[in-house]
């Protein structure tokens, strides 16, 4: 690009004609006379303000088209070098896990803007090159990356439309639509399409930023998600009789698997996030010998793999969700937890730093996947066939939903209830409504009863 400083810019000249009167903005750039045609004074006024502008604060203009740098769209740049941009952009200031959840999604849109399928490496090898090295700010630059990866993302690069491109319906429509499809052609999630789509309109909004796009072209499109499911699955809630069995289980029958009895004990009776409990310590503990005691924290250890944290280690470390750093919560153990959490310390002691739980061999943190792997176990030992084929305290987060709801019904003030779980009231009443018990079997008498039964 060619740049010039050798600018004037002249009045508006006007031109009357028999039916129509014509604005025109005339400028000189280079030597070069440009003018610019406009149907009222006040589009012509405007157009004119902005060449003044820029001409008075030293800005370069492009000699090809005669316009400020800063007003040039770049028509050229690809979808696949804006995604890494954008993800660059962004990872600094979120989570690990958002940053894991960025590269998914964009791994979910490059695909459909892909301009040709001649050479196409496979789509895992796609989905892994994307999903792992392009999207990840941390490792794009690696120099010791699988050559079958280097080659793929080397196609990717030469065969994805521009950016300007999803200014068109019929690049854009086709796009949105392919969120809502698994990689099996099934529908998507709701949860999984509205996260996806909310991210590509973030995207789309920077590369309006960048000068990219002239406007953002999706709400236009007036295409629509389904929307996610908020609330509890009530079939996975469950009951005090089951949570307690399933954590006696955890202690007495899984191999290996006591160590983790007070992990979810504190899901199920006080309430906390799995992320939450994975990184209490010895200091976050005000408890008695026996009966009720408090738990104090301000910190949770969310697993998103070690390729996408800033310290290497498999678990970020942030502050409390949906809080400010440094925020602290405080919840409640029931005497049942308290005498756990006792039997859990004599038995088990603390790992590094004070840490409350942590892995058999790995005493610095809890993997996931011991977690998981013990809570299969148990559903395994205490449900038959039939009920494992059910949601029922599918995942150790159920715990969690059921100390809720409990909490609700048994009439603890929702405001009380927010505050223990970390929560706002809206929310709290949005997440849990099918769980609430609203009286049914009272009605029911009721009925029975003016029915003469």
């Amino acid at each position: 690009m060619k740049t010039t400083f050798d600018v004037r810019i002249w009045a508006i000249d006007v031109y009357k004609g028999t039916e129509t009167t014509t604005y025109k903005v005339v400028w000189v750039v280079d030597g070069r006379r440009r003018k610019e045609p406009f149907k009222t004074a006040a589009l012509a006024e405007s157009f004119r303000s902005e060449l003044v502008t820029a001409a008075r604060k030293g800005e370069a203009f492009d000699i090809a088209s005669g316009r400020p740098v800063s007003s040039l769209r770049n028509d050229t740049m690809s979808w696949y070098e804006f995604a890494c941009k954008f993800v660059d952009m962004k990872w600094p200031h979120v989570a690990a896990t958002t940053r894991r959840t960025h590269a998914e999604a964009m791994t979910a849109i490059t695909p459909a803007l892909f301009t040709t399928t001649r050479g196409k490496p496979n789509d895992k090898l796609i989905r892994k090159a994307l999903s792992r090295w392009a999207f990840n700010t941390q490792q794009r630059g690696a120099e010791e990356k699988p050559q079958d990866v280097a080659d793929a993302l080397k196609w990717v690069s030469r065969n994805t439309r521009p950016v300007s491109a999803l200014a068109d319906p019929k690049v854009l429509r086709p796009l949105l639509n392919s969120l809502a499809v698994r990689l099996d052609g099934q529908a998507a999630a709701p949860s999984v399409i509205s996260r996806r789509r909310k991210i590509l309109n973030t995207s789309v909004e920077y590369a309006v930023e960048l000068r990219l796009l002239d406007a953002n072209p999706i709400p236009a499109l007036k295409w629509k998600p389904p929307k996610p499911v908020q609330v509890v699955d009530r079939r996975a809630v469950p009951n005090p009789v089951q949570a307690r069995t399933l954590i006696n289980a955890v202690r007495d029958k899984v191999p290996a698997g006591a160590h983790l009895a007070a992990f979810f004990g504190c899901l199920y009776f006080a309430g906390m996030r799995p992320e939450e409990a994975v990184a209490l310590k010895r200091s976050n503990l005000h408890l008695p010998k026996e009966g009720w005691g408090e738990f104090e924290f301000g910190e949770a250890e969310p697993h998103a793999g070690k390729e996408w944290t800033d310290s290497g280690e498999n678990r970020d470390r942030r502050q409390l969700k949906q809080r400010e750093v440094g925020e602290r919560r405080i919840a409640p153990c029931p005497p049942e937890l308290t005498a756990l959490i006792h039997w859990h310390l004599d038995e088990f002691g603390t790992g590094a730093g004070g840490r409350l739980f942590v892995g058999e061999r790995n005493r610095n943190e809890l993997p996931k996947r011991t977690i998981t792997t013990t809570w299969r176990l148990a559903r395994e030992y205490v449900f038959p066939p039939e009920i494992l084929e059910t949601p029922l305290a599918k995942r150790p987060y159920d715990l969690r939903h059921a100390a809720v709801s409990t909490w609700l019904n048994g009439g603890v003030p929702p405001t009380d209830v927010a505050l223990w779980a970390g929560q706002s009231v809206e929310i709290l009443f949005r997440i849990y409504a099918s769980c609430l018990d609203k009286g049914t079997e009272i009605l029911r008498r009721r009925v029975s009863a003016a029915l003469g039964y």
